[in-house]
């Protein structure tokens, strides 16, 4: 690989981690007369574009130059474009649902708060815990591939840049919260869309593809394993994303509806087409020899080493290119964090200084975990699994015909499809101890059998099987009771009609917002949800 200088890929590296402080930085001094509600989430302000480049930034990262390209090379370009396109047009989800959750809570700012309204605290709280455990998964598989990263590019310990980032993303983030996360995420998500572009035509130009190679490849073609990623990867991505707490604050945060369809429409196209080009890389190192290699080397490094046969200034664009991507994902991952847990667990009664502590404190086990995980695409299957089992039985409540569906079908539900993962795989495997190693997904999600595939059925199927078990059992202990105790079985009544939540109209501004459009005042609806 041409690869940059010490010097050079040093002063890369960190000239630009020190351009995004100083602008973070900067940013937050413009706004530090913010209240504690701005630092959290800044609802009903923002236009199209902007929401586009932050779906942009936030739904990225610097693991996308692992994933991508590695599928490109065992599923060819049949598994390149489902894992592109399943990855893009989740983001449609939330400008067709952020909508109705919005006109349901207009007070929230996070997923978790609707669940807290339409289903009650624990159901609440049981979403929060795994979107807290969802986000911190991410963080570390972000930091985790940022380091991985480093070290291919350049040679040097990614350790370094690893706690670099973590020290620039925490100052900005602790003094500006979501606010600054948003601001910042449209610059990189700019600089990203333009990186990868140079890239791409760079790339394009210095390869050299072997049309012999293209047809022995086999990676035209389609495969069993394609046709499984068809069904797997749009419920594993689409059920995720609903823990992704960063997407949710965009979406309270679009000034109407209309932006925010549009903001998702543009995010989407431009993400698909993204993650199609990085994946390409993984078709362009089999097609020009440079993958699998000799001796034979693992699919998800052949973006590196396609690499290698291009100059070092090559090299020196995807360094940069690489921390951008790494340092917009992470941010709103801590930003979302700090403002799922100060919503869910304290309800936003910490003391503004007590949540900024919050973001400088969480960064420690965050990077300690992550220097510990190389496994990336293992990070997010396990996720991806739980969300699998818990989403199908939430989003029932969306719908006003399923008043009678309360918050102990949700956590029933929920676990109960994990623990039917447990029993198919024990059934698949013929033992336990297989089928409790399939709930962490060990041998991958591209393996030859049926285990990942029947993984991500058991998982919805046997989630909403659960969950209307309990519904049964709610209603039949329920109706017993009543018959018992000679009162009316009210389980099908439909609920009161609640005081309903409303925008009242602009808070009046502070001496030092005389310049800046003022954000609605929200009354929350008095009616809460019910578990039984």
């Amino acid at each position: 690989m041409g690869q940059p200088s010490y010097q050079a890929s040093n002063a890369l590296i960190y000239l630009t981690y020190g351009a995004f402080l100083v602008t973070g930085v900067w940013i937050a001094w413009l706004w530090r007369g913010q209240s504690k509600k701005d630092f959290l989430a800044n609802n009903r302000t923002q236009k199209a574009i902007p929401l586009a480049l932050n779906f942009i930034a936030s739904g990225l990262g610097s693991g996308i130059l692992f994933t991508y390209p590695e599928i490109a090379t065992i599923a060819g370009v049949q598994g390149l474009v489902v894992y592109a396109l399943s990855s893009s047009l989740p983001f449609l989800i939330f400008g067709i649902l952020g909508p109705i959750i919005r006109r349901k809570c207009p007070e929230g700012f996070v997923l978790t708060e609707w669940t807290r309204q339409r289903y009650g605290i624990v159901a609440a709280l049981y979403l929060s815990i795994l979107t807290l455990i969802t986000l911190f998964l991410y963080m570390v598989a972000e930091l985790s591939a940022l380091q991985q990263i480093i070290n291919a590019l350049t040679g040097l310990n990614g350790l370094w840049a690893v706690i670099a980032q973590c020290i620039v993303t925490t100052i900005y983030t602790s003094l500006g919260g979501f606010r600054i996360s948003f601001i910042t995420d449209n610059i990189q998500g700019a600089m990203v869309v333009g990186l990868i572009v140079l890239g791409v035509i760079t790339v394009g130009v210095k390869t050299n593809v072997d049309r012999n190679l293209v047809e022995s490849s086999g990676l035209l073609g389609a495969s069993l394993l394609g046709w499984q990623l068809m069904y797997v990867l749009p419920v594993a991505i689409l059920t995720n994303d609903f823990f992704i707490s960063g997407f949710w604050l965009r979406t309270f945060a679009s000034k109407t509806d209309r932006d925010l369809r549009i903001g998702t429409s543009i995010a989407t196209v431009v993400v698909a087409i993204i993650l199609t080009l990085v994946g390409a890389s993984g078709l362009l190192a089999a097609w020009t020899g440079a993958w699998p290699g000799d001796p034979p080397q693992l699919g998800s490094i052949a973006f590196f080493l396609l690499l290698e046969q291009l100059p070092a200034w090559v090299v020196g664009i995807v360094v940069v290119m690489t921390v951008s991507l790494s340092t917009a994902a992470f941010d709103s991952l801590q930003s979302a964090m700090i403002s799922t847990g100060s919503n869910d667990l304290f309800r936003n009664r910490l003391n503004f200084w007590w949540i900024r502590l919050a973001v400088v404190v969480l960064i420690f086990p965050v990077a300690v975990v992550a220097l510990k995980s190389p496994s990336i695409l293992q990070i997010y299957l396990i996720s991806d699994l739980v969300s699998a089992s818990s989403i199908p039985v939430l989003v029932i409540g969306l719908s006003s015909k399923c008043y009678w569906w309360r918050g102990l079908e949700v956590v029933v539900g929920g676990l109960g499809g994990l623990l039917t993962v447990f029993i198919f795989g024990t059934i698949y495997y013929g033992n336990a101890k297989d089928g409790a190693n399939l709930l962490l997904l060990e041998q991958s999600l591209y393996v030859d059998d049926w285990s990942a595939f029947g993984a991500f059925v058991a998982a919805p199927v046997g989630g909403l099987l659960w969950g209307f078990g309990a519904f049964a059992l709610r209603i039949s202990v329920q109706w017993i009771l009543a018959k018992v105790r000679g009162h009316r079985f009210d389980a099908f009544d439909r609920p009161p009609i609640a005081d309903p939540s409303f925008l009242t109209g602009p808070r009046e501004r502070s001496s030092d917002e005389n310049d800046r459009e003022p954000a609605p005042i929200v009354k929350a609806s008095s009616l809460k949800g019910k578990f039984l």
